[in-house]
């Protein structure tokens, strides 16, 4: 299918791994030219030279952190305009929220509200100004269904949520949509240490840790990246101008409900 934004520029964040590259990896693929970000410049080089040989859409990269005032001025100074935004960042720890302090909270809800709707508010009048514009943000299927421990990203992310069904609605008549994509469990490095450390926890080993989790997983397998990264480029084409303020889970059936 072609999807119809050959040419367009998207910004892409947390894209030198995981998740983010795969969003990164399909757009470019359709020939979208992708500024990828992440706080660390090596990954992010690497990154980029394996999204350039695809060889349809450019790709350029700005090493920046984009909960920082700086960071985010330091994108738009050299790229002041995108057709297509990517939110997305690495969600806190897991914890007790006895343990939790103003601080640690401050540190969650910078990174997976704040800082994704000040990218919305630096992108979202020049797309309505240009008539096209798609908005997707990686949040986490713990918004809609909740797990114990990740209260700092279930309370950020769902702050970015209701944020956007508001905004969403004020957007799309002017060509604009917005939408959330809630990843359940994909097979990335971030799955692979997360069993790590909850193995060194219960004294167990990795593989009996991700043997346990499969089999309870109604498609008895993990998502691949590369399945989200296709669903993100859909919802960036022009094919989903009725598509808006929603938000779509992608966790293999894993949410027991009807709605």
């Amino acid at each position: 299918m072609d999807l119809g934004i050959a040419d367009k520029k998207a910004l892409v964040c947390g894209a030198s791994a995981g998740l983010g590259y795969a969003c990164a990896e399909a757009l470019v693929k359709d020939g979208v030219h992708v500024v990828i970000v992440a706080r660390t410049e090596g990954p992010l080089r690497e990154a980029a030279a394996r999204l350039s040989a695809h060889g349809a859409g450019q790709v350029s990269w700005v090493a920046a952190d984009v909960t920082s005032d700086e960071g985010r001025a330091r994108i738009f100074a050299a790229h002041p305009d995108f057709d297509i935004l990517v939110t997305n960042a690495g969600g806190p720890p897991m914890g007790d929220f006895r343990t939790w302090d103003r601080d640690t909270w401050h540190r969650a809800i910078d990174a997976n509200m704040l800082a994704p709707i000040e990218l919305i508010k630096a992108t979202v009048d020049g797309m309505m100004a240009r008539g096209f514009g798609r908005i997707v943000n990686l949040t986490s299927s713990a918004v809609k269904s909740p797990i114990d421990g990740l209260g700092l990203s279930i309370g950020a992310r769902s702050g970015l949520t209701g944020f956007v069904a508001g905004l969403a609605r004020s957007t799309v008549a002017r060509g604009v949509t917005i939408n959330n994509l809630l990843p359940g469990t994909f097979d990335t490095a971030r799955l692979d240490s997360n069993f790590t450390a909850q193995a060194r926890r219960e004294g167990t080993t990795v593989d009996a840790v991700r043997a346990a989790r499969l089999a309870k997983h109604p498609a008895h397998r993990f998502g691949a990246a590369s399945e989200l990264g296709h669903t993100c480029a859909y919802l960036c084409s022009v094919h989903a101008g009725y598509i808006n303020g929603q938000n779509i889970m992608l966790d293999g059936g894993s949410f027991p409900g009807v709605f």
